[in-house]
């Protein structure tokens, strides 16, 4: 977690076709099952359905379980011996499950059903969040990210076989050259065939495990715009691409996510972008959201789930429980072969308020308890770093919680 965001190495090969297609790895399901009436779906869903629909996908950014979030797990358990993490995201449930499509990012690996687990800074993370996060309305999550390689392969297979029972799709870790090369590929609301990349700077300075160059994907511009572009041609009419990056405890986002952001959105193939959606996290506080060459990137959504954060000079800083849901409205194009567009684009600011365990969406909070003057405070500080690079003059708004 103090490490700067650096490129990774050149990847050994773009994304196969013909391995995308069949984007369901070994005892994933290939249908995963959501909530009545959302979006999560099959890779076929679009097929004989007709016209596609518009939809709205929101994006969330870091689970980061420090000891007292495993312990409040294990507090909301029935027994105590278990563990659920449903009433901890049970506040930005409405948001998450209302969406026609819904990615997390899953910063740190899970060990055994039973632990050990272990907060910063080496996580070990009861696989239960997996069932929590998919309880609460998300249909994928990234994966990449300087904590993947914090128990080695087996912290890798662990999280991703947790991921499978729960019905969750993933991207940026993973347990075969063949895995690591296909991305989630969903299918929302609507019939809109999306997939999803993820990628992250480093590992911490953790090898790689023996023989497995590829158990976590890093971040690198011409990787990126390869598995992007052979996403495009498998079929996918939306690219979102999830970046690990940027310098922690800094609101404005670097000039590495700033270059690499506008090369990325910068790609084309036949006048079409390559990438639609950008989504970063790592920061662990929140970050501008922009509009870069007619695409948007949010450089850092902040911290979803955490305990107590400590900034670089080893102070309490609660800007490290801030956070933000991005909610991007995407309607079909306008003519055949050109882009998805979005329509509406918002945020809403959310809180991990540490005094309950529980995230909070804060629109909803203050119109409940509207003399909550930490929450009022913690909303504004999350709406000028949002809003902080001029979004609100493409359109970007503060939507219901």
């Amino acid at each position: 977690m103090t490490q700067r965001m650096r490129q990774g190495a050149v990847a050994a090969a773009a994304l196969l076709l013909g391995t995308m297609a069949a984007c369901s790895a070994p005892g994933r399901p290939a249908v995963p099952h959501g909530p009545p009436g959302h979006g999560a779906a099959s890779a076929s869903g679009a097929a004989g359905s007709g016209a596609q629909r518009g939809f709205t996908l929101v994006a969330s950014g870091d689970v980061l379980p420090h000891d007292s979030v495993i312990a409040w797990g294990q507090e909301a358990s029935d027994d105590g011996d278990g563990y659920d993490f449903r009433p901890m995201l049970a506040g930005v449930k409405p948001v998450v499950s209302g969406a026609g499509l819904a990615i997390c990012h899953m910063e740190t690996v899970y060990g055994e059903e039973d632990g050990p687990f272990s907060g910063y800074p080496a996580f070990v993370s009861p696989p239960q969040i997996a069932a929590g996060l998919r309880a609460t309305g998300y249909d994928s999550c990234s994966t990449a990210s300087n904590h993947t390689l914090d128990d080695g392969a087996d912290g890798v297979r662990r999280t991703l076989d947790a991921f499978d029972r729960a019905g969750l799709k993933h991207t940026g870790s993973a347990r075969s050259a063949a895995e690591a090369r296909r991305p989630a590929l969903l299918t929302a609301s609507g019939g809109a065939r999306v997939a999803q990349l993820a990628y992250t700077f480093g590992t911490n300075d953790q090898p790689f495990p023996e023989g497995q160059p590829w158990a976590v994907n890093l971040i690198d511009e011409r990787r990126i715009v390869a598995d992007a572009r052979a996403a495009r041609a498998a079929g996918a009419d939306i690219v979102v691409v999830s970046v690990h990056w940027g310098t922690e405890w800094q609101t404005e986002p670097d000039d590495d996510q700033l270059g690499l952001g506008r090369k990325l959105t910068a790609s084309r193939t036949g006048g079409r972008p390559d990438i639609d959606l950008i989504l970063g996290t790592h920061a662990h506080v929140p970050q501008a959201y922009e509009k870069v060459n007619g695409t948007w990137i949010i450089y850092g959504m902040g911290d979803q789930i955490a305990g107590t954060m400590a900034n670089d000079d080893g102070d309490q800083d609660g800007r490290g429980n801030q956070g933000s849901i991005g909610r991007f409205t995407f309607a079909p194009p306008a003519a055949p072969g050109q882009r998805w567009r979005v329509e509406k684009a918002e945020f809403v600011p959310q809180l991990m308020d540490l005094t309950s365990g529980r995230v909070v969406s804060l629109p909803r909070a203050l119109r409940d308890d509207p003399d909550r003057d930490d929450y009022r405070e913690a909303r504004s500080s999350i709406t000028e770093a949002v809003l902080s690079r001029g979004a609100a003059a493409d359109g970007l708004t503060e939507g219901d919680g």
